[in-house]
């Protein structure tokens, strides 16, 4: 499996951003694939994911702002941004769980369930700042 993201950049407060992130050589039925964000000095956290099911869920504090979806061959998943501060300065990273359970997935993207069975992509920098 592979996962690159692209997108990242310098925003303004109040500004928007689109990451994507382009996948190939998994074929899974059933999977979770989300948006994660690290910051140095602090442990990664889940922003947005989806479900094979098309569902979503989103951490509490991006929640209205950002909006995770995928293309229609379901091979590159976005995250548009919007309304941008400066505790949205991280490092983002996408990942992909084949054999998720989707009904789980609220608490996959708060990471509760493990991550050893994540491939996750190189990650992409997203700095607010006026």
């Amino acid at each position: 499996v592979r996962l690159t993201e692209s997108g990242g950049g310098v925003a303004q407060p109040g500004g928007s951003l689109r990451l994507s992130c382009t996948t190939s050589g998994y074929d899974a039925s059933a999977y979770c694939m989300g948006w994660f964000r690290q910051v140095p000095g602090k442990e990664r956290e889940g922003v947005a994911a989806i479900g094979s099911d098309s569902s979503t869920t989103y951490a509490r504090s991006v929640k209205g702002r950002f909006t995770i979806s995928q293309d229609d061959a379901k091979t590159t998943l976005y995250l548009q941004m919007d309304r941008l501060t400066i505790e949205d300065s991280a490092m983002y990273y996408c990942a992909v769980e084949r054999g998720c359970n989707v009904a789980l997935m609220k608490w996959w993207l708060r990471l509760e369930l493990g991550s050893d069975s994540f491939d996750w992509g190189q990650g992409t920098q997203v700095t607010v700042s006026s």
